[in-house]
């Protein structure tokens, strides 16, 4: 009898770019691709914050380099991604939220929010999509998106606008690149504790609130993302795309 043999979860030999990677949960992705074999190119703004955490992996003994780049910047961005060799893997992890109600939301932190999160999300798939193309190579794309892309959210219908965006694009990018061996998938996180989350988790009454809607009742750690970064960049995950990877602990169950 021959049985099956689980297919590998490993990126040896394998280029991975990891957008936000200076902090939080960009830099997560990139240890846990480094940590499966790839070589990861960390992309950020800050170019010294950049080298820290090349040099970091480093040390560890995994393979790494730093790309400072604006994504907001789409001209930019493009013209540094277009002078790459092509990469195998891209974990689109740079975001930002402006929180407030929805009658107080204004034009400036609208715009701020969506030239991030949405255009220049889209734009650096469309970048590193093209490389593979070019090569005729097959890639996993990931967009690191959120729960709240599922449902709403108090304070939050920018952001949740935003997400919702990058699941509409991301279904889409599959469709068009899956006959190429493309594949465009999601990570769908709950709150994770981030500087980008700080804020949240500074006040006691949102803490319980998300302890609430959170089933598991805890909140999320970069830790709670990276293996699902792995397996949707690996082939273990090869006849999964145009799909969202819920890491919520439960909140979008109801």
């Amino acid at each position: 009898m021959q049985l099956p043999r689980t297919p590998s979860f490993r990126l040896d030999g394998k280029r991975a770019l990891v957008t936000g990677a200076s902090s939080g949960i960009g830099l997560g992705a990139a240890m846990a691709l480094a940590e499966a074999g790839a070589h990861v190119v960390l992309a950020a703004r800050t170019e010294e914050a950049l080298i820290a955490c090349v040099k970091a992996i480093e040390t560890e003994g995994y393979s790494a380099s730093a790309l400072p780049m604006d994504i907001s910047d789409i001209d930019q961005a493009q013209t540094l991604l277009s002078e790459q060799e092509a990469f195998d893997v891209l974990v689109n992890s740079a975001g930002i939220a402006k929180h407030s109600a929805a009658i107080d939301t204004t034009q400036q932190d609208f715009d701020a929010v969506n030239q991030l999160n949405v255009k220049a999300a889209y734009f650096i798939t469309q970048a590193v999509a093209k490389g593979l193309l070019a090569a005729k190579k097959p890639g996993s794309l990931i967009n690191v998106s959120s729960q709240m892309a599922h449902v709403g959210g108090i304070d939050r219908a920018v952001y949740c606008a935003t997400k919702h965006a990058v699941e509409g694009f991301t279904k889409s990018m599959a469709i068009e690149f899956g006959p190429n061996q493309i594949r465009v998938n999601t990570v769908c996180p709950t709150f994770i504790r981030t500087p980008l989350t700080k804020p949240t988790f500074d006040d006691p009454e949102r803490v319980a609130w998300l302890q609430e809607k959170i089933k598991l009742g805890r909140v999320g750690e970069v830790e709670d993302i990276m293996g699902a970064v792995v397996f949707l960049a690996s082939d273990a995950s090869s006849l999964i795309t145009g799909s969202s990877l819920l890491i919520d602990g439960g909140w979008t169950a109801d």
